[in-house]
């Protein structure tokens, strides 16, 4: 696997270069290597994590990212772990994991985190530039229209869209391969290119991550 310099592989387990506190943030492993603290980043814990260890993808060190779903932000952790330039702004709507969120920001200066409806864009806009990544994860029934709206208001054109897609939340009664090929049909008629896609079993069951490129 090649991977950017803030991140390593040792015995198959994906660490990624400690930029906060050197403390652990979620209850990861924390190893030393060269010198240097770096923390497990565990695909059991994050599907962004999985995604990485399946299809081996170079997540962009230099983007501002648009986080939506972001909850205590344990992928948003490890984002900002390996973000040489850039900013992530990163939305939650619990105010309960939104607690964590803050306390996160506090000692990591490139989150910014947003307490919002990621269906009201309108409310935040004014603090979320146009951005180079759109990430979603958020598990509820219309996924694929929140993304969307977002994508419209927020994401450059030729930027990366990654959406983390929870078939069970769209359609319990459905066959995961039924809703991802719907979603893939949607993605695609309104501006998409879908670049990857990939089940993320066994890691996240009834998951799913659609990696696209804005037309």
């Amino acid at each position: 696997m090649d991977l950017p310099h803030r991140m390593i592989l040792k015995d198959g387990r994906l660490f990624t270069l400690d930029q906060g506190s050197g403390r652990s943030v979620h209850g990861e492993v924390i190893i030393i290597s060269n010198g240097r603290s770096y923390r497990e980043w565990a695909p059991w814990r994050s599907k962004l994590s999985a995604l990485i260890k399946k299809t081996e993808m170079a997540f962009p060190g230099k983007s501002n990212i648009l986080y939506l779903g972001a909850a205590q932000g344990t992928t948003v952790s490890h984002i900002s772990d390996i973000l040489e330039e850039g900013i992530i702004f990163a939305v939650e709507f619990s105010e309960t994991a939104f607690r964590k969120l803050i306390l996160l920001a506090r000692e990591r200066k490139n989150i910014v985190p947003i307490l919002e409806d990621a269906f009201h864009p309108e409310r935040f806009g004014m603090m979320v530039p146009p951005v180079d990544v759109l990430y979603q994860d958020v598990s509820q029934k219309e996924q694929l229209k929140l993304f969307l709206l977002n994508s419209r208001t927020f994401l450059k054109k030729g930027g990366l869209g990654i959406l983390m897609l929870k078939s069970r939340s769209v359609d319990f009664t459905a066959r995961p391969v039924d809703v991802y090929e719907e979603v893939s049909r949607g993605l695609r008629e309104n501006g998409f290119k879908v670049e990857t896609f990939i089940e993320l079993d066994p890691f996240s069951v009834d998951h799913a991550a659609f990696v696209v490129r804005k037309i």
